[in-house]
Protein backbone atom coordinates (compact mmCIF):
# COMPACT_ATOMS: atom_id res chain seq x y z
CA UNK A 1 0.00 0.00 0.00
CA UNK A 2 1.47 3.56 -0.68
CA UNK A 3 1.66 5.74 1.89
CA UNK A 4 0.57 9.44 2.21
CA UNK A 5 2.41 12.07 2.83
CA UNK A 6 1.46 14.15 6.12
CA UNK A 7 1.76 17.74 6.40
CA UNK A 8 5.15 17.74 7.88
CA UNK A 9 6.40 15.15 5.28
CA UNK A 10 5.03 18.09 2.80
CA UNK A 11 7.08 20.95 4.19
CA UNK A 12 8.68 23.94 2.53
CA UNK A 13 12.23 24.56 1.56
CA UNK A 14 14.89 22.65 1.59
CA UNK A 15 17.32 20.04 3.33
CA UNK A 16 20.65 19.77 3.42
CA UNK A 17 21.46 15.83 3.40
CA UNK A 18 23.10 15.48 6.87
CA UNK A 19 27.26 15.99 6.44
CA UNK A 20 26.87 17.53 2.47
CA UNK A 21 27.20 21.19 2.85
CA UNK A 22 24.73 23.80 3.89
CA UNK A 23 21.87 23.29 1.54
CA UNK A 24 20.38 25.75 -0.77
CA UNK A 25 20.40 28.77 0.54
CA UNK A 26 17.58 32.12 -0.23
CA UNK A 27 19.81 34.04 -2.52
CA UNK A 28 17.10 35.06 -5.10
CA UNK A 29 15.91 38.77 -4.11
CA UNK A 30 12.07 39.82 -5.25
CA UNK A 31 13.41 41.79 -7.98
CA UNK A 32 15.44 38.50 -9.17
CA UNK A 33 11.81 36.29 -8.65
CA UNK A 34 9.41 39.30 -10.75
CA UNK A 35 11.69 39.36 -13.89
CA UNK A 36 12.15 35.31 -13.73
CA UNK A 37 8.54 34.96 -13.83
CA UNK A 38 8.09 37.54 -16.18
CA UNK A 39 11.09 36.65 -18.70
CA UNK A 40 10.29 32.95 -18.04
CA UNK A 41 7.34 33.10 -20.61
CA UNK A 42 9.09 34.44 -23.38
CA UNK A 43 11.43 32.13 -25.20
CA UNK A 44 13.51 32.59 -28.05
CA UNK A 45 10.99 30.33 -29.58
CA UNK A 46 8.45 33.51 -29.76
CA UNK A 47 10.67 35.61 -32.02
CA UNK A 48 12.79 32.87 -34.03
CA UNK A 49 9.27 30.74 -34.10
CA UNK A 50 6.33 32.86 -35.03
CA UNK A 51 7.06 33.58 -38.44
CA UNK A 52 6.29 29.51 -39.59
CA UNK A 53 3.10 29.89 -37.15
CA UNK A 54 2.09 32.80 -39.07
CA UNK A 55 2.19 31.30 -42.26
CA UNK A 56 0.36 28.37 -41.68
CA UNK A 57 -2.52 29.81 -39.69
CA UNK A 58 -2.56 33.15 -41.12
CA UNK A 59 -3.96 35.98 -38.55
CA UNK A 60 -5.88 32.69 -36.64
CA UNK A 61 -2.13 31.98 -35.19
CA UNK A 62 -3.79 34.07 -32.27
CA UNK A 63 -5.69 31.55 -31.82
CA UNK A 64 -3.43 28.88 -31.88
CA UNK A 65 -1.23 31.45 -29.19
CA UNK A 66 -4.57 31.59 -27.22
CA UNK A 67 -5.92 27.88 -26.39
CA UNK A 68 -2.01 26.98 -25.74
CA UNK A 69 -1.63 30.31 -23.47
CA UNK A 70 -5.08 29.01 -21.71
CA UNK A 71 -3.61 25.72 -21.58
CA UNK A 72 -0.17 26.86 -19.89
CA UNK A 73 -2.26 29.12 -17.15
CA UNK A 74 -4.33 25.90 -16.31
CA UNK A 75 -1.22 23.99 -15.80
CA UNK A 76 0.87 26.95 -13.73
CA UNK A 77 -2.55 27.45 -11.62
CA UNK A 78 -2.23 23.74 -10.77
CA UNK A 79 1.55 23.77 -10.37
CA UNK A 80 1.28 27.25 -8.30
CA UNK A 81 -1.13 25.40 -5.80
CA UNK A 82 1.20 22.95 -5.15
CA UNK A 83 4.18 24.79 -5.01
CA UNK A 84 2.44 27.17 -2.45
CA UNK A 85 1.49 24.29 -0.14
CA UNK A 86 4.82 22.99 -0.45
CA UNK A 87 7.74 24.70 -2.24
CA UNK A 88 10.17 22.68 -2.95
CA UNK A 89 13.78 22.02 -5.37
CA UNK A 90 11.82 19.35 -7.32
CA UNK A 91 8.55 21.42 -8.24
CA UNK A 92 6.14 19.47 -10.23
CA UNK A 93 8.88 16.02 -9.75
CA UNK A 94 8.80 16.26 -6.23
CA UNK A 95 5.04 16.74 -6.45
CA UNK A 96 4.56 13.62 -8.29
CA UNK A 97 6.64 11.91 -5.90
CA UNK A 98 4.87 12.96 -3.30
CA UNK A 99 1.11 12.16 -4.80
CA UNK A 100 1.39 9.91 -7.76
CA UNK A 101 4.84 7.40 -5.97
CA UNK A 102 8.30 7.62 -6.40
CA UNK A 103 8.59 6.35 -10.05
CA UNK A 104 6.44 9.24 -10.99
CA UNK A 105 8.53 11.71 -9.48
CA UNK A 106 11.86 9.79 -10.48
CA UNK A 107 10.63 9.52 -14.27
CA UNK A 108 9.54 13.11 -14.52
CA UNK A 109 12.40 14.57 -13.08
CA UNK A 110 15.18 12.88 -14.71
CA UNK A 111 12.99 13.99 -18.34
CA UNK A 112 12.90 17.08 -17.62
CA UNK A 113 16.48 17.30 -16.23
CA UNK A 114 17.42 15.55 -20.00
CA UNK A 115 15.44 17.92 -21.85
CA UNK A 116 16.97 20.90 -20.19
CA UNK A 117 20.52 19.26 -21.05
CA UNK A 118 19.64 18.85 -24.55
CA UNK A 119 18.05 22.38 -24.78
CA UNK A 120 21.45 23.97 -23.13
CA UNK A 121 23.19 22.27 -26.68
CA UNK A 122 20.45 24.43 -28.88
CA UNK A 123 20.64 27.67 -27.10
CA UNK A 124 24.37 27.47 -26.84
CA UNK A 125 24.64 26.81 -30.98
CA UNK A 126 21.78 29.73 -31.68
CA UNK A 127 23.82 32.05 -29.75
CA UNK A 128 26.74 30.90 -31.33
CA UNK A 129 25.47 31.85 -34.58
CA UNK A 130 24.23 35.11 -33.81
CA UNK A 131 27.70 35.83 -32.10
CA UNK A 132 29.89 34.62 -35.37
CA UNK A 133 28.30 36.94 -37.74
CA UNK A 134 28.97 39.63 -35.58
CA UNK A 135 32.53 38.53 -35.01
CA UNK A 136 33.82 36.19 -37.31
CA UNK A 137 37.41 35.74 -36.32
CA UNK A 138 36.03 33.70 -33.53
CA UNK A 139 34.72 30.17 -34.76
CA UNK A 140 31.05 28.98 -33.82
CA UNK A 141 32.10 25.93 -31.53
CA UNK A 142 33.93 28.33 -29.96
CA UNK A 143 31.12 30.74 -29.38
CA UNK A 144 29.52 28.18 -28.20
CA UNK A 145 32.21 26.58 -25.65
CA UNK A 146 32.49 30.54 -24.46
CA UNK A 147 28.54 31.12 -23.98
CA UNK A 148 28.65 27.83 -21.67
CA UNK A 149 31.55 28.71 -19.90
CA UNK A 150 30.68 31.89 -18.86
CA UNK A 151 26.78 31.00 -18.06
CA UNK A 152 28.53 27.93 -16.33
CA UNK A 153 30.64 30.49 -13.96
CA UNK A 154 27.63 32.47 -13.44
CA UNK A 155 25.64 29.46 -11.59
CA UNK A 156 28.85 28.39 -10.05
CA UNK A 157 29.22 31.71 -8.19
CA UNK A 158 25.91 31.93 -6.11
CA UNK A 159 22.04 31.83 -6.88
CA UNK A 160 22.24 35.60 -6.28
CA UNK A 161 24.79 35.68 -9.51
CA UNK A 162 22.56 33.47 -11.80
CA UNK A 163 19.40 35.79 -10.13
CA UNK A 164 20.81 38.55 -11.17
CA UNK A 165 22.36 37.60 -14.89
CA UNK A 166 18.51 36.70 -15.28
CA UNK A 167 17.18 39.87 -14.36
CA UNK A 168 18.98 42.30 -16.57
CA UNK A 169 18.52 39.26 -19.37
CA UNK A 170 14.73 38.89 -19.07
CA UNK A 171 14.69 42.83 -18.76
CA UNK A 172 16.06 43.36 -22.08
CA UNK A 173 13.44 41.17 -23.26
CA UNK A 174 10.74 42.76 -21.42
CA UNK A 175 11.94 45.94 -22.63
CA UNK A 176 12.21 45.09 -26.24
CA UNK A 177 8.42 43.58 -26.50
CA UNK A 178 6.87 46.79 -24.54
CA UNK A 179 8.59 48.96 -26.81
CA UNK A 180 7.61 47.22 -29.91
CA UNK A 181 4.00 46.79 -29.41
CA UNK A 182 4.06 50.09 -28.24
CA UNK A 183 5.41 51.93 -31.59
CA UNK A 184 3.37 49.04 -33.82
CA UNK A 185 -0.14 49.93 -32.10
CA UNK A 186 0.73 53.45 -32.77
CA UNK A 187 1.05 52.72 -36.20
CA UNK A 188 -1.49 50.34 -36.21
CA UNK A 189 -3.35 53.64 -35.00
CA UNK A 190 -1.79 56.11 -37.74
CA UNK A 191 -0.28 58.14 -35.18
CA UNK A 192 3.59 57.22 -35.94
CA UNK A 193 4.85 59.51 -38.05
CA UNK A 194 5.82 58.10 -42.08
CA UNK A 195 3.84 54.88 -41.63
CA UNK A 196 0.23 54.99 -43.82
CA UNK A 197 -2.65 53.36 -43.13
CA UNK A 198 -3.90 51.35 -45.12
CA UNK A 199 -0.08 49.63 -44.97
CA UNK A 200 -0.31 48.96 -41.19
CA UNK A 201 -4.37 48.46 -39.77
CA UNK A 202 -6.18 45.92 -38.17
CA UNK A 203 -7.36 45.19 -41.56
CA UNK A 204 -4.51 43.13 -42.31
CA UNK A 205 -6.19 40.86 -39.93
CA UNK A 206 -8.97 39.50 -42.35
CA UNK A 207 -7.65 41.63 -45.82
CA UNK A 208 -5.75 38.82 -46.95
CA UNK A 209 -8.00 35.78 -47.49
CA UNK A 210 -10.05 36.09 -44.08
CA UNK A 211 -8.69 35.60 -40.76
CA UNK A 212 -8.63 31.68 -41.23
CA UNK A 213 -7.13 31.89 -44.88
CA UNK A 214 -6.18 27.97 -44.76
CA UNK A 215 -9.21 26.75 -42.63
CA UNK A 216 -10.11 26.11 -38.78
CA UNK A 217 -8.30 23.04 -39.31
CA UNK A 218 -4.72 25.27 -39.07
CA UNK A 219 -5.92 26.36 -35.62
CA UNK A 220 -4.84 23.01 -34.48
CA UNK A 221 -1.76 23.13 -37.05
CA UNK A 222 -0.73 26.28 -35.36
CA UNK A 223 -0.51 24.59 -31.70
CA UNK A 224 1.57 22.09 -32.64
CA UNK A 225 4.53 25.16 -34.01
CA UNK A 226 4.18 27.06 -31.02
CA UNK A 227 3.72 25.44 -28.12
CA UNK A 228 6.86 24.74 -27.51
CA UNK A 229 7.56 27.97 -27.13
CA UNK A 230 5.81 28.13 -24.11
CA UNK A 231 8.26 25.72 -22.10
CA UNK A 232 9.77 27.39 -19.04
CA UNK A 233 6.62 29.27 -17.68
CA UNK A 234 7.46 26.89 -14.63
CA UNK A 235 11.02 28.25 -13.69
CA UNK A 236 9.57 30.44 -11.21
CA UNK A 237 7.89 27.73 -9.05
CA UNK A 238 11.53 25.66 -8.92
CA UNK A 239 13.47 29.27 -8.64
CA UNK A 240 10.65 30.37 -5.89
CA UNK A 241 12.30 27.83 -3.49
CA UNK A 242 15.68 29.95 -2.78
CA UNK A 243 13.87 32.92 -1.86
CA UNK A 244 12.80 34.50 1.26
CA UNK A 245 9.21 34.06 0.90
CA UNK A 246 8.47 30.92 -1.18
CA UNK A 247 5.03 30.54 -0.89
CA UNK A 248 4.80 34.32 -1.96
CA UNK A 249 6.17 34.11 -4.77
CA UNK A 250 4.82 30.93 -6.08
CA UNK A 251 1.62 32.96 -5.19
CA UNK A 252 2.76 36.05 -7.05
CA UNK A 253 4.30 34.00 -10.36
CA UNK A 254 0.88 32.31 -10.86
CA UNK A 255 -1.86 34.90 -10.30
CA UNK A 256 0.54 37.19 -12.62
CA UNK A 257 0.29 34.40 -15.49
CA UNK A 258 -2.49 35.41 -17.37
CA UNK A 259 -1.47 39.48 -18.12
CA UNK A 260 1.82 37.72 -18.65
CA UNK A 261 0.91 35.33 -22.01
CA UNK A 262 -1.66 38.10 -22.39
CA UNK A 263 0.66 41.18 -23.04
CA UNK A 264 4.21 39.33 -24.38
CA UNK A 265 2.88 36.38 -26.71
CA UNK A 266 -0.82 37.62 -27.96
CA UNK A 267 0.34 41.36 -27.77
CA UNK A 268 3.30 40.71 -30.02
CA UNK A 269 1.64 38.51 -32.71
CA UNK A 270 -1.58 40.70 -33.00
CA UNK A 271 0.39 43.72 -33.65
CA UNK A 272 2.51 41.77 -36.08
CA UNK A 273 0.07 40.65 -38.39
CA UNK A 274 -1.39 44.09 -38.13
CA UNK A 275 1.68 46.13 -39.24
CA UNK A 276 2.08 43.68 -42.38
CA UNK A 277 0.07 41.06 -44.42
CA UNK A 278 0.18 37.40 -43.06
CA UNK A 279 1.43 36.65 -46.60
CA UNK A 280 3.65 38.67 -46.91
CA UNK A 281 7.08 37.26 -48.34
CA UNK A 282 9.26 39.46 -45.91
CA UNK A 283 7.91 37.24 -42.99
CA UNK A 284 9.53 34.20 -44.38
CA UNK A 285 12.39 36.21 -45.59
CA UNK A 286 13.23 38.06 -42.78
CA UNK A 287 11.23 36.68 -40.12
CA UNK A 288 7.90 38.24 -38.41
CA UNK A 289 9.08 40.25 -36.13
CA UNK A 290 11.98 41.93 -38.22
CA UNK A 291 10.00 42.07 -40.85
CA UNK A 292 7.09 44.19 -38.92
CA UNK A 293 10.38 46.21 -37.47
CA UNK A 294 11.00 47.04 -41.03
CA UNK A 295 7.56 47.74 -42.43
CA UNK A 296 7.94 50.64 -40.11
CA UNK A 297 11.43 52.14 -41.76
CA UNK A 298 13.14 51.41 -38.60
CA UNK A 299 17.51 51.08 -39.51
CA UNK A 300 19.17 48.01 -38.43
CA UNK A 301 15.51 46.23 -37.64
CA UNK A 302 17.47 42.97 -38.47
CA UNK A 303 20.53 43.82 -35.79
CA UNK A 304 18.19 45.15 -33.22
CA UNK A 305 16.58 41.77 -33.36
CA UNK A 306 19.69 39.49 -33.52
CA UNK A 307 20.66 41.55 -30.16
CA UNK A 308 17.40 40.63 -28.25
CA UNK A 309 17.12 36.93 -29.68
CA UNK A 310 20.94 36.67 -28.74
CA UNK A 311 19.46 38.21 -25.10
CA UNK A 312 16.49 35.24 -25.10
CA UNK A 313 19.06 32.97 -26.33
CA UNK A 314 21.47 33.66 -23.13
CA UNK A 315 18.33 33.71 -20.69
CA UNK A 316 16.91 30.56 -21.94
CA UNK A 317 20.96 28.89 -21.62
CA UNK A 318 21.31 30.36 -17.79
CA UNK A 319 17.57 29.15 -16.93
CA UNK A 320 18.43 25.83 -18.55
CA UNK A 321 21.66 25.25 -16.59
CA UNK A 322 19.91 25.90 -13.09
CA UNK A 323 16.56 24.49 -13.68
CA UNK A 324 18.54 21.12 -14.77
CA UNK A 325 21.29 21.62 -11.79
CA UNK A 326 18.00 21.94 -9.06
CA UNK A 327 16.06 19.13 -10.41
CA UNK A 328 19.21 16.91 -10.10
CA UNK A 329 20.01 18.13 -6.80
CA UNK A 330 16.32 17.56 -5.86
CA UNK A 331 16.52 14.11 -7.16
CA UNK A 332 19.41 13.67 -5.49
CA UNK A 333 17.99 14.86 -2.18
CA UNK A 334 15.29 12.00 -2.54
CA UNK A 335 17.57 9.58 -3.14
CA UNK A 336 16.67 8.87 -7.29
CA UNK A 337 19.80 10.28 -8.27
CA UNK A 338 23.85 10.07 -7.12
CA UNK A 339 23.84 11.60 -3.54
CA UNK A 340 26.72 13.72 -4.23
CA UNK A 341 23.90 16.11 -6.38
CA UNK A 342 22.44 17.20 -2.80
CA UNK A 343 25.68 18.02 -1.73
CA UNK A 344 26.19 21.97 -1.99
CA UNK A 345 28.85 23.94 -0.84
CA UNK A 346 29.51 26.98 1.64
CA UNK A 347 27.40 29.32 -0.86
CA UNK A 348 24.39 26.97 -1.54
CA UNK A 349 25.63 25.85 -4.52
CA UNK A 350 24.94 22.02 -5.73
CA UNK A 351 28.34 22.31 -7.51
CA UNK A 352 28.05 18.21 -9.05
CA UNK A 353 24.61 18.86 -9.85
CA UNK A 354 25.54 22.06 -12.15
CA UNK A 355 29.12 20.42 -13.72
CA UNK A 356 27.33 16.88 -14.78
CA UNK A 357 24.52 19.09 -16.21
CA UNK A 358 26.89 21.35 -18.33
CA UNK A 359 28.99 18.63 -18.59
CA UNK A 360 26.32 16.53 -20.77
CA UNK A 361 25.41 19.82 -22.49
CA UNK A 362 29.41 20.11 -24.18
CA UNK A 363 28.20 16.56 -25.28
CA UNK A 364 25.28 17.54 -26.72
CA UNK A 365 26.70 20.56 -28.20
CA UNK A 366 29.73 18.23 -29.64
CA UNK A 367 27.06 16.01 -31.15
CA UNK A 368 24.81 18.87 -33.03
CA UNK A 369 28.54 19.75 -34.65
CA UNK A 370 29.81 16.54 -35.32
CA UNK A 371 26.57 14.64 -36.04
CA UNK A 372 23.94 17.00 -36.67
CA UNK A 373 21.23 14.90 -38.85
CA UNK A 374 21.92 11.80 -36.56
CA UNK A 375 22.65 11.94 -32.90
CA UNK A 376 21.96 15.36 -32.38
CA UNK A 377 18.33 15.03 -34.19
CA UNK A 378 18.09 11.82 -32.32
CA UNK A 379 18.09 13.91 -28.78
CA UNK A 380 16.25 17.20 -30.07
CA UNK A 381 12.96 14.54 -31.05
CA UNK A 382 13.47 12.13 -28.06
CA UNK A 383 12.96 15.54 -25.85
CA UNK A 384 10.19 17.31 -27.91
CA UNK A 385 7.49 15.75 -26.38
CA UNK A 386 8.72 16.02 -22.42
CA UNK A 387 7.26 19.68 -22.01
CA UNK A 388 3.76 17.86 -23.00
CA UNK A 389 4.33 14.73 -20.61
CA UNK A 390 5.26 17.74 -17.36
CA UNK A 391 2.30 19.26 -18.03
CA UNK A 392 -0.14 15.79 -17.90
CA UNK A 393 1.88 14.95 -14.92
CA UNK A 394 1.35 18.19 -13.39
CA UNK A 395 -2.51 17.87 -14.12
CA UNK A 396 -2.04 14.20 -12.42
CA UNK A 397 -0.35 15.24 -9.40
CA UNK A 398 -2.72 17.92 -8.55
CA UNK A 399 -5.95 15.78 -8.86
CA UNK A 400 -4.39 13.77 -6.16
CA UNK A 401 -2.36 16.49 -3.92
CA UNK A 402 -6.06 18.44 -3.89
CA UNK A 403 -7.14 15.40 -2.00
CA UNK A 404 -4.46 15.01 0.27
CA UNK A 405 -3.99 18.51 1.23
CA UNK A 406 -7.73 18.81 1.66
CA UNK A 407 -7.50 16.24 4.53
CA UNK A 408 -4.51 16.66 6.12
CA UNK A 409 -3.75 20.45 5.38
CA UNK A 410 -6.44 22.67 4.30
CA UNK A 411 -4.70 25.47 5.10
CA UNK A 412 -2.19 25.19 2.94
CA UNK A 413 -4.19 25.46 0.03
CA UNK A 414 -3.65 29.45 -0.60
CA UNK A 415 -3.67 28.81 -3.98
CA UNK A 416 -6.38 26.95 -5.52
CA UNK A 417 -7.65 25.36 -9.24
CA UNK A 418 -10.21 27.06 -10.60
CA UNK A 419 -13.83 25.12 -10.82
CA UNK A 420 -12.00 21.66 -9.69
CA UNK A 421 -11.65 19.02 -10.88
CA UNK A 422 -13.53 20.19 -13.89
CA UNK A 423 -10.76 22.12 -15.22
CA UNK A 424 -7.98 20.15 -14.41
CA UNK A 425 -9.91 16.90 -16.31
CA UNK A 426 -9.80 19.60 -19.79
CA UNK A 427 -6.55 20.78 -19.12
CA UNK A 428 -5.23 16.95 -19.35
CA UNK A 429 -7.57 16.06 -22.11
CA UNK A 430 -6.39 18.61 -24.63
CA UNK A 431 -3.04 17.63 -23.54
CA UNK A 432 -3.83 14.25 -24.39
CA UNK A 433 -5.37 15.54 -27.97
CA UNK A 434 -2.65 17.64 -28.70
CA UNK A 435 0.09 14.56 -28.52
CA UNK A 436 -2.56 12.29 -30.45
CA UNK A 437 -2.51 15.38 -33.15
CA UNK A 438 0.81 15.48 -33.45
CA UNK A 439 1.21 11.68 -34.70
CA UNK A 440 -0.82 13.02 -37.62
CA UNK A 441 1.87 15.00 -38.18
CA UNK A 442 4.30 12.65 -40.49
CA UNK A 443 6.07 15.92 -42.56
CA UNK A 444 10.08 16.18 -42.46
CA UNK A 445 12.77 14.36 -39.81
CA UNK A 446 11.31 15.97 -37.08
CA UNK A 447 7.69 15.45 -37.58
CA UNK A 448 5.73 15.58 -34.85
CA UNK A 449 4.95 11.83 -35.07
CA UNK A 450 8.69 11.31 -34.75
CA UNK A 451 8.90 13.44 -31.81
CA UNK A 452 6.05 11.85 -30.16
CA UNK A 453 7.31 8.16 -30.48
CA UNK A 454 10.81 9.00 -29.80
CA UNK A 455 9.66 10.36 -26.66
CA UNK A 456 7.40 8.06 -25.63
CA UNK A 457 10.11 5.88 -26.47
CA UNK A 458 13.04 7.39 -24.37
CA UNK A 459 10.30 7.80 -21.40
CA UNK A 460 9.14 3.90 -21.15
CA UNK A 461 13.03 3.46 -20.46
CA UNK A 462 12.89 6.24 -17.77
CA UNK A 463 9.87 4.86 -16.01
CA UNK A 464 11.23 0.81 -16.76
CA UNK A 465 14.77 2.17 -14.43
CA UNK A 466 12.23 3.86 -12.03
CA UNK A 467 9.76 0.58 -11.76
CA UNK A 468 13.31 -1.69 -11.56
CA UNK A 469 14.95 0.54 -9.05
CA UNK A 470 11.44 0.96 -6.84
CA UNK A 471 11.51 -3.11 -6.98
CA UNK A 472 14.86 -3.33 -6.09
CA UNK A 473 14.58 -1.16 -3.16
CA UNK A 474 11.08 -2.14 -2.12
CA UNK A 475 10.39 2.06 -1.56
CA UNK A 476 7.06 2.00 -2.94
CA UNK A 477 6.17 4.79 -0.44
CA UNK A 478 5.34 8.50 -1.95
CA UNK A 479 7.08 10.27 0.68
CA UNK A 480 10.19 12.76 0.04
CA UNK A 481 12.36 13.60 3.04
CA UNK A 482 11.36 16.58 5.35
CA UNK A 483 13.08 19.77 4.00
CA UNK A 484 14.29 22.54 6.42
CA UNK A 485 13.45 26.05 4.97
CA UNK A 486 16.41 27.44 3.14
CA UNK A 487 19.25 29.39 4.66
CA UNK A 488 18.70 33.60 3.86
CA UNK A 489 21.89 35.35 2.48
CA UNK A 490 22.31 39.05 2.55
CA UNK A 491 24.38 39.00 -0.08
Amino acid sequence: MTSQPTPQQAGSGHESPEGHGSGLQAGLKNRHLSMIAIGGVIGAGLFVGSSSGIATAGPGILLSYALVGTLVVLVMRMLGEMSAANPTSGSFSAHADRALGRWAGFSIGWLYWFFWVVVLAVEATAGAKILAGWIPAVPQWGWALIVMVVLTATNLVSVGSYGEFEFWFAGIKVVAIGAFIVVGLLAIFGVLPGVHSDQASFGNLTGHGGFLPHGPGSILTGVLLVVFSFMGSEIATLAAGESENPQQAVTKSTNSIIWRIGVFYLGSILVVVSLIPWDSKSIADKGSYVAALDSLGIAHAGEIMNFIVLTSVLSCLNSGLYTASRMAFSLGRRGDAPKAFARTNSRGVPMAAITVSVLFGFLAVFFNYKFPDTVFLFLVNSSGAVALFVWLVICFSQLRMRRILQAEAPEKLVVKMWLYPYLTWAAAGLIVFVLGYMLTDTQGESSGRTTVLLSLGVAAVVILVALVKQKLTGDRGAVAPVEEKPKVTTG
